[in-house]
């Protein structure tokens, strides 16, 4: 990165936390429309307290068996709980590596995240972990006027689940892209990355712990691209192994920077600000913000509704250019950061 333009997005990521420092806005009850309209402008993270749907109260293990039956659900496999994260194979060669997907019903899933909590001697060593992402609950499409439900793996379960949040839908002025269901546990965490999307978080059980990063840091973020792999195995009881991608796959731009919840593992120029999300709750994560998710409980059960980022205007362009793109910073600055820092 060219040292006058590292120099102004560090001086953009002070003066904004000059501004607006680390403290988040909680919220007691849901907002209106016209608050919530008001949140979006501002664009930094709010904690919803009383947000409730159905599956709140209904999601037991015995009911989401029950109402799932026989059916299969795609669920991601990982050897450390870390998917669509950088790893290194055998060789020490660093790769973008998403999950292996296996097919299980639900009872199968949640019995092997039950056993890893109650009975750690049963437990694999691998992680189990819904995280589809794809609008496994409902899909932006199908919300349109006129068309047709699309097919969806949990069917069953739609009813405990609002399509779209009245207040989100009315301030943006559209449906959701994706509303996405997640159930894992405190093997699974979710590497730092941001999204183009306007992001509702609710946790139905557990609790969510994240830490997040304004797009003012994202030229702290340290990214690189990667070759894509994916974890496989040769045979139904084999260990997963790193699968690198048949050209011509592209490469991945993703973050180096794993745990960054850890002390020292941020560069020091960086502004986090850390928040947990208990049952009942909701987290309004504004479009570019970096987030990383940890969670904890036996068994933790989160719902999402994504709204697609405002592309007019200067918004994309500015989240852009604060992720440095195309630029790699070199490691000398965080150095020389460092040192400005002590004098």
């Amino acid at each position: 990165m060219a040292e006058a333009h590292w120099e102004t997005l560090l001086r953009i990521s002070e003066e904004y936390h000059d501004l607006n420092g680390s403290a988040f806005q909680v919220l007691h009850t849901p907002p209106s429309a016209l608050e919530f309209s008001r949140l979006v402008h501002i664009s930094r993270p709010v904690l919803i307290k009383e947000f409730h749907v159905p599956a709140h109260s209904a999601w037991t293990n015995e009911y989401l068996i029950h109402q799932m039956g026989d059916r299969n659900v795609s669920v991601a496999v990982t050897p450390n709980g870390r998917a669509d994260a950088i790893a290194a194979d055998e060789q020490g060669k660093l790769y973008f590596v998403e999950p292996h997907v296996q097919q299980m019903t639900m009872a199968e899933l949640l019995s092997k995240l039950s056993s890893s909590w109650v009975r750690p001697s049963e437990a694999s060593g691998e992680a189990f972990y819904l995280q589809s992402q794809n609008g496994n609950m409902y899909t932006g499409n199908e919300l349109e006027p006129g068309n047709e439900a699309c097919p969806s793996e949990f069917e069953p379960l739609r009813k405990d689940v609002p399509s779209e949040i009245d207040w989100c839908c009315e301030a943006m002025g559209k449906h959701p892209d994706a509303v996405n269901l997640w159930i894992g546990d405190s093997k699974s965490t979710t590497s730092i990355h941001s999204d183009p999307y306007e992001n509702i978080y609710t946790v139905i059980r557990g609790a969510k712990h994240f830490t997040l990063l304004p797009p003012t840091d994202g030229c702290f973020m340290e990214e690189r691209s990667y070759s894509h792999a994916t974890y496989a195995r040769d045979s139904p009881s084999s260990p997963l192994t790193i699968l690198p991608s048949p050209n011509p796959t592209p490469p991945v731009r993703w973050s180096s920077i794993s745990d960054p919840h850890l002390p020292n593992n941020l560069p020091s120029v960086a502004h986090p600000i850390h928040i947990t999300v208990e049952a009942g709750e909701a987290l309004y994560l504004p479009a570019g913000w970096w987030h990383h998710v940890r969670q904890s409980g036996d068994i933790t059960i989160a719902l999402n509704w994504w709204y697609d980022i405002e592309m007019r205007g200067m918004t994309w362009v500015w989240l852009s250019f604060l992720r440095g793109i195309g630029d790699e910073v070199p490691a000398a600055n965080w150095q020389e950061d460092d040192n400005d820092a002590e004098t």
